[in-house]
């Protein structure tokens, strides 16, 4: 068969990759593996449309994609990597993310009205979980207008009016991101600074008609806002509903029956119109006021009131507020506050990524993560700890710029964004694989061990050297000789050519046919190479990773993730337990050359050939480093 009928044939087995059911791809995806063993390529010695369409059926299957990646068919995965981080346009063009962002950035001139008299902003999270990714968007984005479009000055307020739900512990962490953001408050408040302010406002608003007590139960209320029918309270005298206010005061269980609603427009189009609650009672202690208060204000009460008592000029929020725009100008009006601005931009929303506190606070409590921190969360620290740099998710953030268009994006374009920080600061280091690693002979090798400082990183100096033992006796990854052919001329990375001689294989005596005809999963043993310094590294097609055994090789296990959902657009009512991916941590245990000793936690590196990675845990002695991939927008 010609080679384009071999492309044309495997990209019609393509669609054989394409069912969500394993069952059903099993066989396909062994037949491939196969192929593979000892192939670089499905057709030919380069890059074809058969690669394109098998890789891309493969990388759309997510049942397929978590299969693979595990790493039991490892001629498979090897030629996946492989193919994921090729040069070459047709793999780049699949690689690219779905959503489109300008080279120059986002527009930052959206037309604000009043900047003239001064710009106040304010990030006013609420301090019941660590900050995700979203959160860092309008923590930058209000930042920014404060301090460099318009000097200003930003506000860092704490929304702290549920006792049940918030911790000191949240909110330390939030300043601390807000830090490693290089956010800059020019002030820190609470809102709990204004409970007082609050409650008196509250009662005024009740003496002036525009609020009730009211002690519908939750069902009923939200069936009656539905049907925009009154409350049978909402007409009650001003002085009994001050009188069960006093009693939700107190906490007792009479008042905590009973909540406070604004009196607005219960036959709005706007649902957000048809009398909130304003007040209700949580006898719960305060983490920063104790037992003195026993009725907290909802966010959306205290956040026009102290926005404007903060002399906040624009408050810039997330487009879910478009709806609850009115009701806090109504509040602004009805009490007779100096007027604020509102501005809506775009939530940051990604693919197969979980935003919501309560499920991330569901994932922390239940242990299926290891923490708010865990590299598989979208939290500031998760991502951090992830790999990602702050200047990148800087860069990536403000070029996403105040725009109100809301789409899901993936994440390909953010970790592209990173790896060119990342690229020329990190410093290269050898890993291989400790499952089946192979043991090899190398003739020409020195006699006795040599030592010789080699560059960290051959573009840039600056990163450091490093120390390259070359000897007779190394090991190499199996899956790299498990491609080899008879008098083969590889190269070794930074050595040299050398020549395949000679290979031994393990038997397996109960399949021994099958050994002899080569069709069994026998895996190499020992290896011989004849060095060939001569020889040309530019006319090899396998540049190879290796480590001389004649050194303090350190253990490393590297870490890999894959998303904690299925569903690439979670729904709000969607159950976490339906949509949650069971199966995302992959490890890899390794060998790494004796420099990796020497990394702190937090470094940067690439090990060739498999990767950058983020040092999570340096060496001791009796633990291995461990290190986390860093996507390159290539593989997630």
């Amino acid at each position: 068969m010609d080679r384009d009928s071999q492309i044309q044939e495997w990209q019609e087995r393509a669609k054989a990759f394409e069912p969500l059911d394993l069952k059903k791809v099993q066989q396909p995806l062994g037949e491939l593996n196969d192929h593979l063993t000892v192939r670089s390529y499905i057709v030919g010695n380069s890059v074809t449309e058969a690669d394109l369409a098998v890789w891309k059926a493969l990388r759309a299957n997510r049942i397929v994609f978590g299969f693979i990646r595990g790493g039991a068919l490892v001629n498979l995965w090897r030629w996946f990597s492989f193919i994921a981080d090729t040069e070459n346009p047709s793999i780049e063009q699949a690689n690219k993310p779905t959503e489109k962002v300008a080279d120059e950035g986002a527009s930052y001139d959206i037309g604000l009205l009043g900047t003239e008299n001064g710009v106040v902003t304010r990030f006013p999270p609420e301090p019941s979980g660590y900050l995700h990714i979203g959160h860092a968007k309008a923590a930058l984005l209000n930042d920014y207008f404060a301090h460099k479009k318009y000097n200003g000055k930003m506000i860092l307020r704490f929304d702290d009016t549920n006792p049940t739900k918030e911790k000191q512990e949240y909110q330390d962490s939030i300043v601390k991101d807000c830090e490693l953001l290089g956010v800059k408050p020019d002030q820190v408040t609470y809102t709990s600074d204004y409970f007082q302010d609050l409650y008196d406002r509250c009662v005024q608003m009740i003496k002036d008609g525009h609020a009730y007590a009211d002690n519908t139960s939750q069902e009923q209320m939200r069936d009656e806002r539905e049907k925009r029918i009154e409350s049978t309270h909402r007409n009650a005298a001003v002085e009994d509903s001050l009188t069960h206010f006093e009693e939700m005061k107190t906490g007792s269980e009479e008042g905590k029956k009973w909540f406070i609603r604004a009196k607005i427009d219960m036959s709005s189009n706007n649902g957000a119109m048809r009398d909130p609650v304003i007040y209700r009672c949580n006898p719960e202690p305060h983490h920063r006021t104790g037992s003195t208060w026993k009725i907290y204000p909802t966010y959306d009460f205290a956040c026009p009131v102290v926005d404007s008592v903060e002399g906040i000029t624009h408050a810039l929020r997330t487009t879910e507020y478009n709806d609850r725009d009115a009701q806090y100008q109504w509040f602004i009006k009805s009490l007779n506050l100096r007027g604020v601005y509102n501005w809506n931009f775009s939530r940051m929303n990604f693919i197969r990524t979980l935003l919501s506190k309560r499920k991330l606070t569901k994932l922390v409590d239940s242990g299926m993560v290891w923490g708010w921190d865990d590299p598989r969360m979208a939290t500031v620290r998760g991502i951090r700890r992830r790999g990602m740099t702050i200047p990148a998710l800087q860069e990536f953030i403000l070029r996403q710029g105040p725009s109100k268009n809301i789409n899901f994006m993936d994440w390909t374009t953010f970790w592209a964004t990173n790896k060119k920080y990342i690229d020329p600061v990190a410093g290269r280091y050898t890993a291989v694989v400790k499952t089946d690693q192979v043991k090899c002979t190398v003739a020409g090798a020195p006699e006795a061990p040599r030592t010789e400082q080699k560059e960290l990183h051959a573009k840039n100096p600056d990163v450091g050297m490093k120390k390259v033992v070359y000897s007779k006796n190394i090991i190499i990854d199996q899956v790299d000789a498990q491609s080899f052919a008879d008098d083969e001329e590889i190269t070794l990375m930074n050595w040299g050519n050398a020549i395949v001689r000679k290979r031994h294989y393990s038997l397996n005596p109960l399949n021994l046919a099958a050994s002899v005809a080569g069709t069994d999963e026998r895996k190499v043993t020992e290896l011989e190479f004849e060095l060939h310094l001569q020889g040309d590294v530019k006319k090899t097609s396998k540049k190879i990773t290796w480590l001389s055994t004649d050194q303090d090789l350190v253990p490393v296990t590297l870490y890999d993730f894959d998303y904690l959902i299925t569903k690439d657009k979670p729904d709000p009512e969607d159950s976490l337990e339906d949509i949650l991916n069971h199966n995302t941590e992959f490890k890899t245990e390794t060998l790494a050359d004796c420099n990796v000793a020497g990394l702190k936690e937090d470094a940067i590196v690439q090990f060739d050939r498999k990767g950058y990675f983020r040092i999570d845990r340096g060496f001791k002695h009796g633990e291995s480093v461990m290190a986390f991939q860093i996507p390159t927008g290539k593989k997630m």
